[in-house]
């Protein structure tokens, strides 16, 4: 906890360097603005709320519930040409294709995960399992993802995520794949299984629990809070949850997401995303060696207004952080399970 040294992350097969002593120097940099507490529950000029009109002119309907849409402007769109050949080894290029879609998890802009219903929460779970099956059916990778805050690139206040489809393993698809196949072959056990036993008996960086998830601030986190979500069970994706799990997700989601809010008093902000066995062509091979899991990346590192930087040594050398995954994990355990906004005062 005093003295810096280098963690190691077997899922990307990299090194991460943890200076603790660095969270005591004094700060004189940038400050960074709390988000907004008056976000209006509708507004009529927010594309993403019920009945409003979108950038293309096509208008929402008044859903009150989970509601999806293909993403006005699309990262992967289904019907990309080849890319031509340059003719040299060095300036290789090769054929992207797919779908972008937005989800609305709730039809109030004002409303967060961690102060939504834990059966709004499951229609949430449901409603990604559901494009996982949909999208998975032909694309071999599905990434759910949710940047929450404009700290974390959001542009948009109002409860949503976005679901991109792809025609290729992106970068960390393919790392995950290869880094768990080689566990699963080395040690005959598929890695997230077992690292989620080892840290439920450690207990040392774990967050919160029930008797099918865990949280943990993982022992190589690079984020200064950052979590991973995992179930006990051996599963590979998402649609695979049994309905009893997909309940007890919706806790554990909720419970994390409240302390993470209460952390700071504000409404967090990160970026998240699920990670499980490719899909596709992949519907049919053993992927055994997957296993389901979320990250969560949050930036904040002090306070409401002092984040963590990925610069400098970050960018040009290897990960770094400031203080130990078990001081986080301790820091959020011992938070309370009742939202800042909920509390009797």
């Amino acid at each position: 906890a005093e003295h810096q040294h280098t963690r190691y992350n077997p899922l990307r097969d990299d090194w991460v360097l943890v200076s603790a002593h660095r969270v005591k120097r004094p700060w004189q940099g940038q400050l960074e603005k709390p988000p907004p507490e008056d976000v209006p529950r509708w507004d009529p000029d927010n594309p993403l709320c019920p009945g409003a009109t979108r950038a293309n002119g096509k208008v929402n309907p008044q859903y009150e519930g989970t509601f999806v849409f293909p993403n006005d402007f699309p990262a992967l769109q289904p019907d990309a040409p080849e890319p031509g050949d340059s003719g040299h080894p060095l300036f290789r290029a090769a054929a992207a294709r797919g779908v972008c879609k937005v989800m609305c998890f709730h039809p109030w802009s004002d409303l967060t995960l961690p102060l939504m219903s834990l059966v709004e929460i499951r229609a949430v779970i449901d409603a990604w399992a559901e494009l996982e099956v949909e999208l998975g059916a032909s694309y071999p990778w599905v990434q759910i993802f949710e940047n929450k805050g404009a700290m974390m690139g959001c542009s948009n206040p109002h409860p949503h995520c976005q679901v991109w489809a792809s025609s290729f393993l992106p970068n960390e698809a393919c790392l995950e794949d290869r880094t768990q196949r080689q566990h699963l072959r080395q040690h005959g056990v598929p890695m997230l299984l077992e690292y989620a036993e080892q840290e439920a008996r450690r207990k040392e960086r774990l967050v919160v629990e029930n008797a099918d998830w865990l949280v943990v601030v993982p022992y190589w986190a690079t984020w200064p809070y950052q979590t991973l979500l995992l179930p006990r069970r051996h599963v590979s994706r998402l649609q695979d949850l049994r309905d009893g799990e997909r309940d007890s997700l919706a806790s554990i989601m909720q419970r994390l997401l409240i302390k993470y809010d209460n952390l700071f008093e504000i409404s967090f902000p990160y970026s998240m995303g699920w990670h499980g066995a490719p899909t596709g062509p992949y519907l049919e091979e053993d992927c055994g060696h997957w296993q389901l899991h979320a990250h969560y990346y949050p930036p904040l590192l002090r306070s409401a207004t002092v984040r963590k930087f990925m610069v400098g040594y970050e960018m040009l050398a290897q990960a770094q952080r400031d203080l130990t995954p078990e001081q986080a994990a301790e820091r959020l355990r011992s938070l309370p399970e009742v939202h800042y906004k909920q509390r009797v005062k």
